[in-house]
């Protein structure tokens, strides 16, 4: 057997032995955690029809930038934070420029990582490198297929308050049927879940759907975010999907947050 993989199936089956597999209580406590909640700031449709487009509360008066690690096929999102006055901050390595060509758009070619290594830069690291004061008030889009649990995992408490609202697209999250996943991915979730609330979830209909200890549990879903300062109300979210909610790929079904989830 090789040798890295080797080293890789013996720390998987430690982190096996270490962690329990999480229970059916586990899981349906770890869901309830993430249920939305109705605030008394309305959600509005930001970027594009499908894929690139999120919801997120009206409340962007004053936020002075929008950070969003992982480019992708479109920028409509950061096109439309732009035209609502924010600076635009974009890091990824994989690509040499944004699609769409705007002055306002300032590019950083790296991936945003959990430490500052030849094509990475740590989240903290690229906010400090601009000159955006530090009591300002920041929107953070994050689409990184599945490094968002090892950024979320190293950042610190204080840069991730500085963000008002907080939009994630979480990927492998029916991987919390295994027992270091559930504990990793958990871990993440509790950080943000410190200093903010979730106002909107969203599965993509790209993944399916897995029954997870009689819970269904979406291959990956956007999530916004706000913090927990900027709420005067709140109350439950009483249906999903939203009315300004759109599927993510026009070519695959529709599928909608089971009640679970948010009742």
């Amino acid at each position: 057997m090789n040798y890295k993989k080797f080293i890789k199936k013996s720390k998987n089956f430690l982190l096996t032995r270490i962690c329990p597999k999480p229970s059916k209580e586990q899981i349906e406590a770890f869901v309830r955690s993430l249920r939305p909640v109705e605030t008394d700031k309305p959600l509005m449709r930001l970027g594009g029809v499908r894929d690139g487009g999120y919801l997120i509360p009206d409340d962007v008066s004053n936020i002075k930038a929008c950070f969003s690690p992982g480019v992708g096929r479109t920028s409509n999102f950061e096109l439309a934070c732009a035209n609502l006055g924010m600076e635009i901050y974009m890091a990824d390595a994989s690509v040499n420029s944004p699609v769409i060509d705007d002055d306002r758009f300032n590019f950083l070619k790296k991936f945003i990582g959990a430490k500052n290594r030849r094509n990475f830069i740590t989240l903290e690291n690229w906010l400090r490198s601009t000159d955006i004061p530090e009591e300002s008030d920041l929107l953070l889009q994050m689409d990184v297929e599945g490094y968002e649990y090892e950024i979320l995992k190293n950042i610190n408490a204080e840069i991730l308050g500085r963000f008002r609202i907080i939009v994630i697209e979480f990927h492998r999250l029916t991987s919390i049927e295994y027992p270091y996943h559930f504990h990793y991915i958990k871990s993440a979730f509790d950080k943000l879940l410190k200093d903010h609330k979730c106002v909107h979830i969203h599965p993509n209909n790209c993944c399916e759907f897995r029954n997870i200890e009689g819970v269904e549990v979406p291959g990956a879903a956007e999530f916004t975010f706000l913090r927990k300062d900027r709420i005067n109300n709140e109350g439950a979210v009483t249906s999903l999907p939203h009315p300004l909610d759109r599927d993510n790929v026009k070519a695959f079904k529709s599928i909608n947050l089971p009640e679970f989830w948010y009742k």
